[in-house]
């Protein structure tokens, strides 16, 4: 039952007959509803008692708000995986400086085949106008001559010596004079030198074109020269020679008559030329490749 104060600024006044008897009646009759109620659901309800001058308080219910329904989503179906290949590490490719024109190559030139050779082969190389020498002397090779003023290597600083006898002949010690260049000639391999070829390739075509020939013309012209020189008879034994005035000439007239560039290659001696060979058709096959 509540209890409520009259509200302090409504003014007291007396009790009025009448509203006590309209109260006790209006009871009365709760009571009886009540009993009315009890008697058909057979359920306690609570009594409510009503002070004659208060109004009954209305008890405020919380409402539960609904929970909304969550829509159970069904995951999707499980696709086939696709086997994929495995990925590669791939290497970038390497950064390839533009070349510089044929006046100003000799330094990187010089610098690029340092790469490949020691500090002791690198002193038997000529630093000024490689490409140009390179492309002379290749160019004469091929037509049988060699070009000594344009050779890319220092000269011999040892003599050419003979052993004299019954029969004149090359002294053996006169081969060794050859085999530091040899030596610079196998340090690299034919895959080497085809690179370095191709990778300067532009240039030396310049360079050929200065002596009057065109396009890619040096490409045979080298061939031709590794042709010849391959050509070159290889002796079994001692070469014997002739005394000429203040020279020297092969005795076997068929070695006389060879060109230039093969009888060059046959001073060398006989090891240090078959060297020399193996290196050459490693080249030519090489070239052929491309």
């Amino acid at each position: 039952m509540s209890d409520q104060s009259t509200p302090p600024d409504i003014e007291k006044r007396p009790p009025n007959n009448n509203l006590l008897f309209a109260a006790v009646i209006l009871v009365i009759i709760l009571c009886a509803g009540a009993f009315v109620l009890l008697s058909s659901d057979e359920q306690p309800q609570p009594i409510v008692e009503v002070a004659p001058t208060a109004q009954p308080i209305q008890e405020y219910q919380t409402v539960e708000e609904p929970q909304p329904q969550i829509e159970q989503i069904e995951p999707p179906a499980a696709q086939p995986q696709v086997e994929r290949p495995p990925t590669r590490n791939v290497e970038p490719a390497p950064v390839v400086a533009p070349l510089p024109s044929l006046n100003e190559s000799d330094a990187v030139v010089v610098a690029r085949i340092d790469d490949y050779l020691s500090d002791q082969a690198m002193g038997l190389l000529l630093t000024d106008d490689v490409i140009r020498r390179a492309v002379v002397f290749i160019d004469n090779l091929a037509k049988g001559k060699v070009a000594v003023k344009h050779a890319p290597v220092e000269r011999p600083q040892d003599g050419f010596s003979v052993m004299e006898g019954d029969i004149l002949t090359i002294d053996p010690n006169s081969y060794e004079r050859y085999t530091p260049y040899v030596k610079v000639f196998t340090s690299m391999s034919a895959a080497q030198i085809v690179r370095l070829y191709d990778e300067y390739k532009p240039l030396i075509n310049d360079a050929y074109t200065e002596i009057g020939y065109s396009g890619d013309a040096f490409n045979q012209t080298l061939q031709e020269a590794i042709d010849l020189l391959l050509d070159t008879p290889e002796p079994k034994g001692d070469m014997p020679l002739l005394r000429n005035s203040v020279t020297y000439q092969y005795a076997y007239s068929e070695w006389e008559r060879l060109p230039a560039a093969q009888k060059q290659l046959l001073r060398m001696g006989p090891e240090n030329m078959k060297k020399v060979k193996v290196v050459l058709r490693n080249v030519q096959k090489e070239l052929d490749n491309q």
